[in-house]
Parts: structure tokens; C-alpha cells; sequence
């Protein structure tokens, strides 16, 4: 199907060009004008700093019932809306307990579900999407919405491996910085069947040690049998 330009446009350009100079150039003038007043903004940077010491506020460690710690870099220039939910939530105990309720191999893991079905969320508002030019690579930190794209709460995922058909459709907001052996690791399922969960959601600014792993019960020794012991069993 081509694209026709309706009569009121084709009459517009044959008066544009009917159009004396001095009105040409006083269009012109106006333009560079307006440029000048609203300038491009400037790309976003992809450099992220992977040591969790520097600006510790922005970091976010997730203790996993796996035993592992994950850190993840939160990037307030990429989304600042989304990154003061994640911290906000975080330091209330939100996500502590939560499980990863969808995980599909080789593409992402997904939490921050209270009642592990994938819907419900936190008391707080949705939040208007920041979309941004950010990629979804290995271990892009992303938040989960409906199809309406205002409508990202507290559920979030971390992508196994890049998946760009996701950018520009949803709010990057942070990347794994370490730990992501132990993301690997996290049970599949929709939901799985024995979920991975997060244990102790905080930002690496509060301290917080890692909560100490239960301790399996230990294996009853197992005492080698006697001569004596085996000369009574053979005259039973």
C-alpha cells in the first residue's frame, strides 16, 4: 500500500514553494533556534563498574537458598524510578523469602512475586517505563510488566544469555556484577518444582552478612564390623 499525502498537505507544499526567500530564510533561523533551546540528550554509557565496593548504595546483593550471593550493579542514569523502587523495596524485607516462580533455560529468571504466581506485586504504584537503549545481554537486570507498558511493579528478571528482541520494550536497570554462576544454578520451572529463593535481598551499603546455610544433618558413622561380631552372626 503506498502512502498518500492528503489535499491540504499537497496545497501546503505548493505555497511552501511559491514562498518568498526572506520567508525561507526566517524559517531557518527559527529551526537552528529551536535546536539550540532543546538539544539531543546524550547516549546513555554501557560502562558498568563490577567492583561492589564503589557507590556500595547502588549495589544490590541477593542471598540465595542456594548458598550463593549475587551482586547486581544498579544504574540510576539508565532508570532512576525503577532503581529507587528496587532499593526501596529491598531495604523494607520485600523480597526476602520470595521465590523465582519463572525460570526458562537459556533465556531468564524471573522473582520479586510475594505469592509466587507471577500476579500480584507490592502495595506501591506502578511505575511509568523508562525504556532506554540499554541491551538485554547475559546478566542484563530487567523489570517485568503486563502488555500495558506502564505497569512494572516489583517483579524483576536476570537474562541467561542476550535476548535483544526484549530491548526497548523493557526497563533495563542494573546488571549482574557477580555471582552469576550461582543465577545459572537457579531451579527451572513455571514455577519450579522445588524453587530457588531469595533468602535476603539488601544493598551492600547496609552490611549485611549473607544469612549462615542450614546444616544438613550429619551421616551416622558407620562402625566396621569384628571377627567377634562376625563369628556371632554366623552361629545365628
Amino acid at each position: 500500500m503506498k502512502f498518500r499525502l492528503p489535499l491540504t498537505a499537497l496545497m501546503l507544499g505548493a505555497a511552501l514553494v511559491a514562498a518568498p526567500a526572506f520567508a525561507k530564510d526566517k524559517d531557518k533561523k527559527d529551526k537552528d533556534a529551536a535546536a539550540e533551546v532543546t538539544p539531543t540528550p546524550a547516549p546513555l554509557s554501557t560502562v558498568i563498574d563490577t567492583d561492589a565496593s564503589h557507590d556500595p548504595d547502588n549495589v544490590l546483593l541477593l542471598d540465595l537458598s542456594d548458598g550463593g550471593r549475587v551482586a547486581i550493579r544498579l544504574m540510576p542514569q539508565w532508570a532512576p524510578h525503577h532503581v529507587e523502587r528496587i532499593k526501596t523495596l529491598a531495604q523494607r524485607g520485600f523480597y526476602n523469602g520470595v521465590i523465582f516462580h519463572r525460570v526458562i533455560d537459556g533465556f531468564m529468571a524471573q522473582t520479586g512475586d510475594p505469592t509466587g504466581t507471577g500476579q500480584s506485586g507490592s502495595d506501591l504504584p506502578d511505575l511509568q517505563a523508562e525504556f532506554n537503549s540499554m541491551p538485554h545481554l547475559r546478566g542484563t537486570v530487567s523489570m517485568a510488566r503486563t502488555n500495558d507498558p506502564n505497569s512494572a511493579n516489583s517483579q524483576f528478571f536476570i537474562v541467561f544469555y542476550p535476548r535483544f528482541a526484549l530491548d526497548r520494550k523493557y526497563t533495563v536497570f542494573g546488571r549482574v556484577i557477580s555471582g552469576m554462576q550461582y543465577v545459572d544454578a537457579i531451579q527451572r520451572g513455571e514455577p519450579p518444582e522445588n524453587p530457588t529463593k531469595v533468602v535476603q535481598a539488601s544493598l551492600a551499603s547496609e552490611n549485611k552478612p549473607a544469612p549462615v546455610a542450614p546444616v544438613a544433618p550429619a551421616a551416622p558413622t558407620l562402625k566396621a564390623p569384628s571377627i567377634s561380631d562376625l563369628n556371632n552372626s554366623k552361629s545365628n
